[in-house]
């Protein structure tokens, strides 16, 4: 073993026999993975020989039998997805107003703020609008 490796750190090549093995070793894994693959090929075609007459006689009973379960899925789905976010929305609610502070909540406040400044400005506005359409500029 020791000889092994003080010839590979030389640079030398390793004995043949080592070369042997390995090469019959990666020819068996080959072909008998070529052959399960082979095996898996032909099982698949027959299966589809024998499924394919009974897949056209009940075709007018699967396609909207599968269109109908595909539907209750995604409607379930939908709908625990949907009930999920209404739980997550009003937890979030409620930890705001009792004054828990969640994720977010300072971007809200700033948010808050911001239109509350513009809506003034928007008012004072509207106000002097007024003034000067009516006339009475004070």
């Amino acid at each position: 073993m020791a000889e092994q490796q003080q010839s590979l750190q030389a640079g030398q090549l390793p004995p043949r026999s080592h070369q042997v093995v390995k090469a019959a070793t990666a020819a068996t894994a080959g072909g008998s993975l070529l052959l399960l693959s082979g095996l898996i090929l032909v099982g698949t075609v027959i299966a589809l020989t024998v499924a394919t007459p009974l897949l056209v006689i009940l075709s007018p009973i699967l396609v909207p039998a599968v269109i109908a379960v595909g539907l209750i899925i995604t409607g379930f789905l939908a709908s625990g997805g949907f009930g999920v976010a209404a739980i997550s929305i009003l937890s979030w609610i409620y930890r705001y107003v009792t004054g828990k502070q969640p994720p977010g909540a300072e971007s809200l406040d700033q948010a808050r703020m911001k239109l509350a400044g513009k809506a003034r400005e928007m008012k004072d506005r509207a106000e002097q609008f007024g003034q000067l359409a009516t006339g009475q500029q004070t």
